[in-house]
């Protein structure tokens, strides 16, 4: 079974291509978790996950999260032990802060726009390692079209909303960066094989 963490404003549905895709390579069921990524605080997305994970009622569970998604993987796996085993796929996480949501913050609804969940976790650039037991894999995109580049002066590369620098995280398995966008990654065939090598194998394609 795959468990798939949707990011920031987006519902889960953008992902229906990626997950038929990730579920035929690897034979298995691929859901969709949706929450309120702008009203809900982290605390009530990590356990309203806990709970569907645990409705599932799945012996292995594959966790793949997009941007914000990833970032309620990791604070999942921080809080819960009892999480049916497997790998752990972030795509384009921006597990180090968000440039982009920093400089959203400074405009004048930008409270409102980021909610108190993306306010509390990418606003800051947090100290963040893996430790956990499960095979984590980061892949982070290297073209830059998005609208953050119109917010902030993003590092290169980067995905048009995420730097590559901010998806690093010590502890991590392995890391691949593919010639996709933020969002384009969702609808990337070699993203969806890079993805499925790493949940098989626990390592990416070189």
């Amino acid at each position: 079974m795959i468990v798939y963490v949707h990011g920031l404003w987006l519902t889960g549905v953008e992902s229906a291509w990626l997950r038929r895709r990730l579920a035929a390579e690897l034979g298995c069921e691929a859901r969709a978790f949706h929450y309120h990524s702008v009203t809900a605080t982290v605390g009530e997305v990590v356990d309203a996950l806990h709970a569907f994970i645990a409705g599932l009622q799945a012996e292995k569970i594959h966790l793949v999260g997009h941007s914000l998604g990833g970032i309620v993987i990791l604070r999942l796996l921080e809080k819960y032990s009892d999480v049916p085993p497997g790998r752990v796929v972030l795509l384009g996480s921006p597990v180090n802060g968000s440039c982009v949501a920093r400089g959203l913050s400074r405009w004048r609804l930008g409270s409102a726009v980021l909610g108190r969940m993306a306010e509390d976790e990418l606003l800051q650039t947090p100290e963040r390692r893996w430790d956990g037991s499960r095979e984590l894999g980061l892949i982070a995109g290297t073209e830059p079209l998005g609208l953050g580049r119109i917010v902030a002066e993003l590092p290169q590369p980067n995905d048009g909303t995420v730097a590559v620098v901010e998806t690093r995280l010590p502890g991590a398995r392995d890391v691949i960066d593919l010639p996709v966008s933020h969002t384009g990654m969702l609808f990337s065939v070699e993203l969806v094989r890079q993805a499925a090598q790493f949940l098989r194998e626990g390592r990416f394609a070189r």
